[in-house]
């Protein structure tokens, strides 16, 4: 995906950058793979407001993702490539041999018409998905498990990939996004190649009104409040406000959050950068 500046016809189209869609398939969705998503406006089960700065937005459908691909050695047709607006990477539709339709995260390269499978035996081409026991080393994958068979939990938003590094004994090293070097079971499936919408990044809205299209409310600074409200607020003219923090008063650069017993500790070979 790419994406274009407009001409500043107005002060919303000025600095926006557009997101190009000319690879997806200019279809409905699969209504079959369709579930309507509830807005909470940030509230809990007694209505209180437990997450500020959530309300509004555009009405959405969830797709439902296969992110287990245990439909095994079955051959897949893509359909169509489509856009999800309750994720940021796109998705692709598969129509099976045997006739069942699943919707997965789309690689990049992808295109209607290819053909890909999942299995033990499978070749470890884009969109294939397969152990990690069978996948070469130093190859890029995404939409990765953490224990077989739950579905893939990391590596799943635009852009994101992994790499496999190494392998012993019933583990394999990879390489997260975020630089750590972690242990997984090599039993686990993993999808061949880079998550799509690598361009996400770069997109600007250009306006606030397309941002609470999304449902995002306004996000007032911590210095801008009163001493009750925030531990950044208060003080004669505009103060900075002193060492960034949370409203709960939790550091905001480089306090470790991380829980120091973590069960996942033991896997964890390389920190982050």
């Amino acid at each position: 995906m790419a994406v274009k500046k407009l001409r500043p016809v107005s002060a919303g189209q000025r600095y926006r950058l557009a997101p190009v869609y000319t690879e997806l398939s200019k279809v409905e969705p699969e209504k079959s793979l369709l579930m309507p998503l509830r807005k909470k406006g940030g509230r809990n089960n007694s209505g209180k407001m437990t997450m500020r700065y959530i309300g509004g937005g555009h009405k959405k459908n969830v797709r439902i993702i296969d992110f287990k691909r245990d439909k095994f050695n079955v051959p897949a047709t893509v359909a169509t490539l489509e856009y999800d607006p309750s994720r940021t990477a796109h998705v692709a539709l598969l129509h099976y041999a045997d006739g069942e339709k699943r919707y997965i995260l789309a690689p990049n390269g992808l295109k209607v018409g290819d053909k890909i499978m999942s299995g033990d035996d499978v070749a470890p081409e884009v969109g294939n998905a397969l152990p990690l026991s069978k996948i070469p080393l130093g190859t890029i994958v995404h939409n990765i498990e953490i224990r077989p068979g739950a579905g893939a939990a990391m590596v799943r938003s635009a852009g994101s990939y992994a790499q496999l590094l190494a392998r012993d004994g019933k583990y394999s090293t990879i390489k997260l996004p975020s630089g750590e070097m972690r242990l997984v079971l090599s039993a686990c499936l993993a999808t061949v190649g880079v998550v799509s919408n690598s361009d996400h990044m770069i997109v600007r809205l250009g306006k606030a009104g397309r941002k609470r299209w999304l449902g995002r409310r306004p996000r007032t600074r911590g210095v801008a409040m009163n001493p009750v409200d925030h531990p950044m607020g208060g003080g004669e003219g505009r103060s900075s406000g002193g060492h960034p923090r949370s409203r709960t008063g939790l550091l905001a650069k480089g306090l470790k959050t991380r829980a120091p017993k973590k069960y996942s500790n033991r896997l964890i070979i390389g920190k982050k950068k």
